[in-house]
């Protein structure tokens, strides 16, 4: 049923060449004239090729690795400003058939509580959600064809579209499930989500097969190949991701940094998105049965040489790290952030005290940033970001490989600034405290002053619509 035999995976990932440029990597990082030569590349802003990333991961100088810091901050504030885009998971189902080890919703897990929203109860997330002040959501479930077939996510799209509460509404909806059809991509598009969201979890086939036993997602070569289908189906925004601790981390980086290479190279606009979690304790699953889980000096690094090598894209870090951690990553290349997530199905409106129903045995990992979203844009304001809402890109069309054009020409960063800014302050009056609009405000007349004049202009006059009820402004 699930089986679709292709030897595409087999053509742009590699496990021979990856092997090569494994061995190539550290032969080269001790070459210290050839490592400064890619370093010096990579201060020019137009990305590395996978081997050169490689070699910088296996470089221990450290002189070195403090100027490839320095160069990833310095290629996202050229590229992205100080502005970071803010999101929340929705967890629908966590029903599962499949049986990936270190995931709580695997099939076997007999101490999980299974649940599946209904849409009046997707109504009630998204109200919540909405009442944060959210306006761009993720969509998580777990691979069920009876619990979660595609006619009940299309669905609960449609619902989440279709809800608005006083002054909130979910404007962009991404969706990460399991791989499907071009069919069903080309549905999904039509329903109109903004990036489709997939996680390689490694790259090393054997290591694959073992993480994932039985199950259609058992399928090394189907699923490898999803975001193929996807773009074949109209999906042109897709997000990419390993989870790091699974297998040998340059074996994964190098092969992340190839299937990047491999959708730019063929649909002529690599990855929307760069997803950077390692694995995390959760209910029936324990740190100390993955051997190859990265310690911190490692993540950053990997951080900021997938900054400085996918200069274009974005990179997302969530609250699997805590607080302390995803500070320093916003340094070195992080652009979204998700702020008062829930990793429970129900978890934003089940504990509230008119329903106190138990959500922490629906948990797919346990969360180290429990901070709320009200709590983050502070912490954002006081370290000198732009907490963004905006969502423009996406419902303008200014996505795939326009929105990419845009970003390499340096055009799209003053629409993401303006529109920043904009959506800062409908979040500033409709939700925030007293102390976090006085900041936000302070925040939002320093960077329009920085906008070029016919942006600042029409900026302006958006912030004052604002002020009077208006919402959704965007250029």
């Amino acid at each position: 049923m699930y089986r679709v035999d292709s030897t595409i995976a087999e053509e742009f990932i590699s496990h021979e060449h990856i092997l090569q440029s494994m061995d190539d990597a550290r032969e080269a990082a001790q070459n210290m004239d050839v490592v400064r030569q890619i370093v010096d590349k990579a201060a020019l802003g137009g990305g590395l090729s996978h081997l050169e990333a490689a070699t910088l991961l296996e470089c221990s100088d450290g002189e070195m690795l403090e100027r490839i810091f320095k160069i990833a901050g310095e290629i996202r504030d050229r590229i992205y400003g100080n502005r970071i885009v803010m999101f929340a998971p929705l967890y629908l189902s966590n029903h599962c058939i499949n049986s990936c080890t270190y995931c709580t919703f695997h099939t076997n897990n007999k101490q999980i509580n299974r649940r599946k929203l209904s849409q009046e109860q997707i109504k009630q997330e998204v109200v919540a959600l909405a009442d944060m002040g959210h306006k761009r959501l993720a969509l998580e479930l777990g691979e069920h064809p009876l619990h979660a077939p595609l006619e009940y996510l299309l669905e609960s799209i449609k619902t989440i579209y279709s809800t608005h509460h006083k002054n909130g509404a979910i404007r962009r909806v991404n969706v990460n499930i399991a791989a499907t059809t071009v069919e069903n991509y080309e549905r999904l598009r039509d329903a109109g989500i903004g990036t489709y969201i997939l996680f390689q979890e490694t790259y090393n086939k054997e290591c694959y097969k073992k993480f994932h036993p039985r199950g259609p997602k058992s399928d090394y070569a189907y699923h490898t190949e999803a975001m193929d289908r996807a773009m074949a189906g109209g999906i042109d925004d897709v997000g990419l991701g390993v989870l790091f601790g699974l297998g040998a981390y340059l074996y994964d980086f190098i092969g992340l940094l190839m299937h990047a290479e491999h959708l730019e190279a063929s649909y002529g606009v690599g990855p929307h998105t760069v997803s950077i979690p390692r694995i995390c304790a959760g209910d029936d699953i324990e740190l100390s049965e993955f051997g190859e889980a990265i310690d911190d000096a490692t993540f950053k690094k990997i951080v900021a040489i997938l900054r400085i090598t996918l200069p274009y894209t974005g990179m997302i870090i969530s609250t699997r790290e805590p607080q302390k951690m995803r500070g320093e990553l916003l340094k070195l290349g992080i652009t979204q952030l998700s702020g008062g997530s829930k990793t429970s199905v129900g978890g934003y409106t089940m504990q509230t005290p008119e329903h106190e129903t138990p959500t922490e045995d629906t948990e797919q990992f346990e969360i180290n940033d429990t901070r709320t979203l009200e709590e983050i844009t502070s912490w954002l304001l006081d370290n000198n970001h732009i907490p963004s809402f905006c969502t423009a890109c996406y419902r303008r069309g200014r996505t795939g490989e326009e929105f990419m054009s845009m970003v390499k020409d340096g055009k799209i960063v003053k629409c993401c600034a303006a529109n920043a800014v904009t959506t800062l302050k409908e979040y500033l009056i409709d939700y925030a405290s007293l102390e976090t609009k006085l900041k936000g405000f302070r925040m939002i007349e320093s960077e329009v002053l920085k906008l070029d004049d016919k942006v600042r202009e029409l900026t302006k006059s958006n912030l004052v619509r604002v002020e009077k009820g208006e919402r959704d402004l965007t250029i």
